[in-house]
């Protein structure tokens, strides 16, 4: 059986971070990528607020370089899954998607958390040209134009009154006649001249062409079936992410929600020797610069608890 002294578990910002770090203290990590290696900024066109990229860069593109800095770093970076974990002792027993088992001294967890998508061909056509599952992170591409968020909580509230700071204008459609976000922030949307409530409707689809991406979205009453036609160039999906942790099985304790829960400000989770970084953990803010420290800490926290044993 082979053995490592520390398994990371995903990529993306997080899971290359922790990488180079740990790679750098000598621990000689193995990395599996997961089905979407470098994670869900793979499938982001541009990004523009992550540090020391003046001119922006693409999501690809920069997981490319995390994950060469980390092979540079002596990781041993993977193709594929790890399908199941045994956590129930150390060193714990991990077995991946090509049947291979691997005993672990510490573990990362750094699996990301998935949007939820509404299940349609034009969303998943227009992904990345004008659909969008967060706002922080693509909202400056349509300042001055008009958009939609599509949901009701107060992730949903929250992109919309930010997207309302750059845009013409926000409509917030959400298939209830009541928005189910803290009262809060319920009246700073509802008070947002910027912000049209688009009640009881869901989108029915959403147009636009090859070249140019979104024009516009068909909106369905779901009371009344009528369907109404809104000029739009960002359509922003807010209604939930699921974090990426089926595979443990629910040996680690999670939020409501179903975020792993960390021993903040570290990177501990309940069970000794498992940490966990980024998304998988982070229900509030899902930001690349976030997970990246967050990959840092974990890996700092692995090479302290390595020190200790």
């Amino acid at each position: 059986m082979e053995h490592t002294r520390c398994l990371i578990i995903g990529s993306g910002p997080a899971g290359y971070t922790a990488a180079i770090y740990t790679g750098r203290a000598d621990i000689k990590p193995v990395l599996y990528e997961g089905m979407l290696p470098g994670g869900q900024l793979t499938i982001t066109t541009e990004i523009e607020n992550f540090p020391g990229y003046p001119e922006g860069i693409s999501g690809t593109e920069m997981m490319a370089d995390l994950k060469k800095q980390a092979s540079r770093f002596g990781a041993d970076i993977r193709s594929g899954y790890i399908e199941k974990a045994d956590l129930s002792h150390r060193p714990f027993i991990c077995s991946d998607d090509h049947g291979n088992t691997i005993e672990a001294e510490t573990i990362i967890i750094a699996t990301g958390a998935s949007a939820k998508w509404l299940g349609l061909p034009s969303e998943k056509k227009f992904y990345g040209q004008g659909v969008s599952a967060c706002a922080t992170c693509d909202g400056y591409f349509y300042k001055n134009q008009d958009v939609a968020v599509v949901g009701g909580g107060d992730t949903a509230c929250e992109e919309a009154n930010y997207l309302a700071t750059l845009c013409n204008k926000v409509y917030l459609i959400h298939r209830r006649d009541e928005l189910r976000a803290s009262k809060a922030m319920q009246s700073r949307v509802l008070n947002n001249p910027k912000i049209e409530m688009v009640w009881n409707s869901r989108i029915a689809e959403i147009k636009g062409t090859d070249l140019d991406g979104v024009e516009a979205i068909d909106i369905e009453n779901v009371e009344t079936g009528e369907h109404t036609e809104k000029s739009v160039t960002g359509v922003f999906v807010a209604i939930g992410h699921n974090p990426n942790t089926a595979f443990l099985d629910g040996q680690i304790e999670v939020d409501e929600q179903g975020y792993i829960k960390i021993n903040n400000p570290h990177c501990a989770t309940n069970v000794e020797g498992v940490f966990a970084a980024g998304d998988v953990c982070d229900p509030n803010f899902r930001q690349a610069i976030v997970a990246a420290g967050r990959g840092c800490m974990a890996a700092m926290d692995v090479e302290r608890f390595l020190q200790n044993q």
